[in-house]
């Protein structure tokens, strides 16, 4: 029987697309107030001086995160002092300038991108964004707990500037503006991949600007990723322990102990729930090539079928095979 050929992969699902030229002029701009603050952030919207309020958004589910393709013409956006409705707003926003011109202010600061440039804030807090002329951009949202488990003091690091033009920086926008430019043409298991590669370069990233008074939190926060990106390397090998760990990374256990203790949490119980997440994944995924659990099981780690039953509905409340009967 032929081998399947790989390139006739099911592509990723269309994105969810928002534009105000599918609403009535006399509409739009309560429209897209709602929708903006059901997808982003509560805001207030006011729109142009001159010529039409034009907006449209192309939102890719991307694993735990959002991708989020932006074209509008100039628009002033301002946060409303609301507390978040939505799961999807107690996010951080890493924002790729693509087009035009663009200036986020918050917590004080005020950063003004050009093309190329990154910058990031809370959708939780106050923020205003002003835009004086067609612009595009790309929105990674990220989940509060997502981002602050790969960087401590991010909370410092809203309305700075990520530069372009050298360095992780360059490679960062780069990686994320040519995902976003094929994202309509990856089959779906790459695009979903790709995007714990766009997360690890940003960080790092938002990493080169953090401030210089809190280079403490820095160093404990590029520990933590270091732990975390050797789990994450060496997560199907089912001899993965802390002695191994300790020794990859060049860490103490009391050290790494400590760092994990900081997000509630232990060393191993964090590998576990990494091995689980990622089984979960690909069981959920219809189109995943292997069609066994306990080849999934295998994959991430768990050498122990019954261990992996019962560790899995434990976290998830559903066996392995349900999941999979669903998909």
């Amino acid at each position: 029987m032929s081998q399947p050929d790989l390139d006739l992969q099911p592509l990723v699902n269309s994105p969810i697309r928002l534009s105000t030229e599918d609403i009535p002029a006399s509409n739009r701009q309560a429209w897209l107030s709602e929708v903006i603050g059901r997808e982003y952030a509560n805001v207030k919207i006011t729109p142009p001086k001159k010529g039409k309020l034009f907006n449209e958004m192309l939102i890719y589910p991307w694993q735990d995160l959002r991708l989020s393709v932006i074209h509008s013409n100039s628009i002033n956006i301002e946060r409303l002092p609301k507390e978040p409705h939505y799961n999807s707003q107690d996010n951080y926003f890493g924002v790729v300038l693509l087009s035009g011109k663009y200036l986020l202010e918050q917590n004080n600061r005020e950063v003004y991108l050009q093309p190329g440039e990154m910058t990031i804030y809370d959708a939780t807090l106050p923020h205003r964004i002003y835009c004086p002329e067609s612009f595009s951009k790309l929105i990674i949202s990220i989940p509060r707990k997502q981002m602050r488990e790969r960087m401590a003091g991010v909370e410092h690091c809203t309305a700075l500037k990520m530069k372009c033009d050298v360095g992780i920086g360059a490679v960062t926008s780069r990686y994320i503006q040519s995902v976003a430019a094929e994202a309509s043409c990856m089959p779906s298991a790459t695009f979903s991949a790709a995007s714990d590669s766009a997360l690890d370069l940003f960080t790092l990233a938002l990493n080169s600007v953090i401030p210089q008074h809190i280079q403490l939190s820095r160093s404990r926060s590029l520990s933590l990723y270091r732990v975390k990106d050797f789990v994450k390397r060496n997560l199907s090998n089912p001899a993965l322990d802390s002695v191994r760990i300790v020794q990859g990374t060049g860490l103490s256990e009391r050290y790494i102990n400590e760092l994990f203790h900081d997000e509630d949490t232990s060393l191993m119980r964090y590998v576990w729930k990494q091995r689980l997440m990622n089984c979960y994944r690909d069981l959920a995924n219809p189109n995943f090539v292997t069609k066994q659990v306990s080849e999934i099981a295998l994959r991430w780690g768990f050498n122990d079928f019954s261990h992996f039953s019962r560790a899995f509905k434990q976290q998830y409340g559903v066996t392995p095979r349900s999941v999979k009967v669903l998909n």
